[in-house]
């Protein structure tokens, strides 16, 4: 028998989508094939702190469900006999849970974890992972470069102004009116660097975009305002690295007025139409401007790819690019792939073997020359 693979998970971390991150993780151990695989769970606890042991899944879990994690000693939970106190940080010759590892796959959702900050230290530990390498993860994550490097290959998006919260908590008056003479309400404002709708608001007056615009600038320094329209919003899920693959198209039909976060996570009754029932021509587009949009970022691995459908119109405008979307069996991007005829086992079996490749092709063509 050949050896199985040591397949270090990632969970947890120190942003907003902690939990969603840990309901991932566990989704992804039980799919992963015990005959193939050796899993080690690695936990990153909400204040930093990096855990491993018996089940540090269970005990950010708990952790969760008590919505707090003191620094008392967890039982069965152990990192270097200290338990839950180890950070991150290691002395040179230090053991730890990713030495002789074949494969991470970093289950983080959103800052501190997708956003190019774990993939960076992978890079330099010279660690295979799954998913985007770092400059797509940070582009991914920041939606005033993402908008960047999406019109930079002319691909379609709404209008949208992006600014500073100095500029914001300076001249909020001027910020206002400029907004209102360049797009009409409803507007959404957004944190540029967030998550699943993290600090989102639909603001249909003035006074609602104030208070969006205040929320937004509690979760980033950058802010983005972008006109709102009447939309059904599709989704499709990619994979691959220098030749990748688009799934069939989803469409979110949200519980609310928007798909916000509650709708996302809390409340369940969002309905997912797979395939979405789109025209043929319709669809084979927007499977094609995902794959572009994937290229655009230099994406790896995988990732989803949100759009927006103009319902009177019918025009497409690209949304974002998630580079890693939720991965429970009910989220979207397995779904997708399952009903174009990849099941969730095999898709991680896929997206170890595409972290594999990619890290044998930087390791032959190193940029240092080394």
């Amino acid at each position: 028998m050949s050896k199985k693979s040591r397949i270090g998970v990632v969970f947890g971390g120190r942003n907003s989508e902690h939990e969603v991150s840990l309901t991932s993780a566990r989704a992804v151990m039980e799919a992963l094939d015990p005959e193939k695989y050796d899993i080690v769970p690695i936990g990153i606890t909400k204040d930093g702190r990096w855990i491993w042991g018996d089940d540090p899944l269970l005990a950010l879990e708990q952790a969760a469900d008590r919505q707090l994690l003191n620094h008392e000693p967890q039982p069965g939970i152990v990192a270097d006999n200290h338990a839950l106190t180890r950070t991150a940080r290691r002395l040179p010759g230090e053991a730890s849970p990713v030495d002789q590892l074949d494969v991470i796959v970093p289950v983080l959702h959103g800052l501190l974890g997708e956003d190019g900050t774990l993939q960076g230290m992978l890079e330099l530990g010279d660690v295979a992972y799954v998913g985007c390498g770092v400059l797509a993860s940070a582009v991914g994550m920041d939606k005033g470069l993402m908008k960047a490097a999406f019109a930079a290959v002319g691909l379609p998006q709404l209008p949208y102004i992006l600014l500073r919260r100095r500029e914001w908590q300076g001249t909020p008056e001027h910020v206002i009116e400029h907004i209102e003479a360049t797009l009409q309400y409803p507007v959404f404002t957004k944190p540029a660097n967030a998550g699943s709708s993290v600090g989102v608001a639909k603001c249909r007056d003035r006074d609602e975009l104030r208070a969006g615009l205040e929320l937004a600038a509690q979760h980033d320094r950058r802010l983005i305002v972008e006109q709102g329209i009447k939309v059904r919003e599709i989704e499709v899920a990619v994979l691959g690295n220098d030749e990748p693959e688009a799934s069939v198209c989803g469409e979110v039909v949200p519980a609310h007025d928007w798909y916000d976060y509650e709708d996302k996570y809390l409340e369940g009754r969002t309905q997912l139409l797979i395939p979405a029932p789109l025209d043929p021509l319709v669809s084979d587009r927007v499977r094609r401007m995902a794959i572009d949009a994937f290229k655009a970022i230099d994406g790896a691995g995988l990732a989803r790819v949100d759009f927006l459908l103009e319902k009177e119109t019918g025009t497409i405008f690209l949304n974002e690019i998630n580079t890693f979307p939720g991965f429970t069996a009910g989220s979207m991007y397995p779904k997708l792939w399952a009903a174009t005829g990849v099941p969730y086992s095999e898709l991680l079996d896929r997206l170890i073997a595409l972290a594999v490749e990619r890290h044998a092709d930087q390791r032959e063509h190193p940029v240092s020359g080394i």
